[in-house]
């Protein structure tokens, strides 16, 4: 059972990562020194589903993380 739980894990941490990294944010370094120069938007489509899932996965992957800490 730890072992599946530890595989769940891996898996959930990768998507996580992929999703996270799939996210786009600015344009360059240019945004991380405020100069973006960008107009506040609401995220639509694909973006929007992109983004629950990053949270979906944050929360599953605590949760699991907390799940075999306690198992351990």
């Amino acid at each position: 059972m730890r072992n599946l739980l530890l595989w769940i894990q891996m898996v959930v941490a990768v998507l996580l990562v992929a999703a996270i990294l799939l996210q786009q944010k600015g344009v360059g370094l240019g945004s991380a020194f405020g100069g973006s120069g960008q107009i506040y938007r609401s995220k639509r489509g694909l973006e929007k589903s992109l983004f629950w899932a990053t949270i979906v996965l944050a929360v599953l992957f605590t949760i699991l993380a907390l799940i075999n800490l306690v198992n351990g």
